[in-house]
């Protein structure tokens, strides 16, 4: 890869990760070559490489595959000059005049992206309650409920309320030390600690916080010695009526090998689940962000269709949702086309093959069948009473929404009914969910239990 071309790949990262993160993590790396599916970088130090690697690992071997290599994983060395030979080592320089520090508060903790606002989340069923509560967290100068838990899958937004808060707070409290900083950080600034003999100055630094948030704690399972630490900066903070936001990529008491004394202080707070993406919020959170695509790529045109198709298809995980949307227009910038139903199929096979559900039709059928205590044979027969009816149009949506299977084979499943039925019984409970929460909540209950 030329220098030329890295120079363009890392174009398309800086508007991924903003300006701060490329600023602070992308731009010190030197690409030094590309070898048998690996990408090559020098790093400023060994901490810097392996931060990168968790952090923006998949956005990079991304950007690299779109810019025409073919890479697999990123390789990190410290030390190495652009050629690979050792650095040079530095000569003595007439001291420069002080300048002032350019670190602001929470530089001293993990970066806070600039793209993650209250502005631009986009609030739904499944996440209103986190986001009111992340909300009230930020504009509050007292403390609510200590901590706020968020917990949640990939991809469903903890993070992003999380830099919302410390935006928020940042603006309208700029006195207060709002410290962010993701688990792994944590933990390797402990053992750091460490091993340099200074844990005075991590107590510090931590029970000092105005607000103290840590993403992911579940990396602190079965690490016992930061655990102790965690507790006890957490019993600090408490006492001094400071506050705690915390998320996880489960509920605390789920949580395996982390102490019960943490579990147990993590309860006492608020704890809220974000739930996964339902349809109508995917679209929403494709509308958003559909704009400012087209700020990006001028002259791109999205057919009618292209975001509903994404919505339904790829389902588990928002980031993947906004990568693939931000691959489509700028494949289509790249090749001068329109972002077609066809050309999305074509260019995001990888990430629909990934999204494919395996749900059959049998097992939505048998949830059904169980959870409306009706027999299966009922549930697909001839019969229909309102017993059975609104369970099979219930079926029918959930056949439609949950897998790749075409009306006329969800039809034939159902008695071999014509898929004109299929698509009255979908259109029913479409209707339904916006009248009856009931079925809507019947829907919520039968997907999760299948996705299990």
């Amino acid at each position: 890869m030329t220098t030329e071309e890295w120079r363009s790949v890392k174009a398309g990262i800086r508007d991924s990760v903003g300006a701060n993160n490329f600023r602070n993590w992308i731009e010190p790396l030197e690409l030094q070559g590309l070898q048998d599916g690996v990408a090559l970088f020098d790093a400023p130090n060994s901490f810097h490489g392996t931060y990168v690697r968790k952090t923006f690992g998949e956005l990079i071997i991304y950007h690299l595959n779109a810019g025409g290599a073919k890479v697999q994983r990123l390789d990190f060395e410290v030390g190495k000059s652009v050629n690979g030979t050792a650095a040079p080592a530095p000569q003595p320089a007439v001291a420069p005049a002080p300048q002032p520090p350019v670190a602001s508060r929470d530089d001293i903790g993990s970066p806070i992206d600039a793209r993650f606002t209250f502005d631009n989340f986009v609030v739904g069923k499944p996440n209103e309650l986190a986001h009111a509560a992340a909300r009230r967290v930020a504009e509050s100068e007292h403390v609510t409920f200590n901590p706020l838990f968020l917990y949640g899958g990939v991809g469903l937004g903890k993070t992003h309320l999380m830099h919302a808060i410390a935006h928020e707070l940042k603006r309208t409290r700029p006195e207060a030390k709002v410290l962010y900083i993701r688990a792994d950080e944590f933990i390797m600034r402990f053992v750091s600690a460490i091993r340099d003999k200074s844990m005075m100055d991590f107590k510090q630094l931590f029970r000092s916080a105005d607000v103290l948030m840590i993403d992911d704690i579940q990396f602190f399972a079965g690490k016992d010695g930061t655990q102790e630490e965690f507790f006890h900066t957490f019993n600090a903070l408490v006492d001094q009526n400071k506050q705690l936001v915390l998320t996880a990529d489960r509920a605390p008491g789920e949580i395996k090998d982390l102490s019960e004394r943490i579990k147990s202080r993590c309860q006492c707070g608020l704890v809220v689940d974000l739930h996964p993406t339902d349809y109508e919020l995917r679209l929403s959170i494709l509308q958003a962000k559909r704009g400012l695509h087209e700020a990006l790529y001028p002259g791109v045109v999205l057919r009618d269709g292209v975001l509903e198709f994404l919505a339904h298809r790829i389902s588990t995980n928002v980031r993947v949702l906004e990568g693939a949307l931000m691959r489509l227009f700028a494949f289509a910038s790249l090749v001068g086309r329109e972002v077609t139903l066809e050309m999305a199929q074509e260019c995001l096979a990888d990430i629909l093959r990934a999204s494919d559900r395996k749900i059959t039709i049998d097992e939505i059928q048998r949830k059904v069948s169980e959870h409306y205590a009706i027999r299966l044979s009922d549930l697909v027969g001839p019969r229909r009473l309102r017993s059975y009816a609104r369970p099979r149009q219930v079926a029918m949506w959930l056949c439609k929404q949950m897998t790749n299977k075409s009306l006329p084979e969800i039809g034939r499943k159902f008695g071999k009914r014509d898929h004109t039925t299929i698509m009255h019984g979908v259109r029913k409970i479409e209707e339904l969910r916006k009248t009856d929460s009931s079925i809507d909540e019947d829907l919520e209950l039968l997907r999760r239990a299948l996705e299990d």
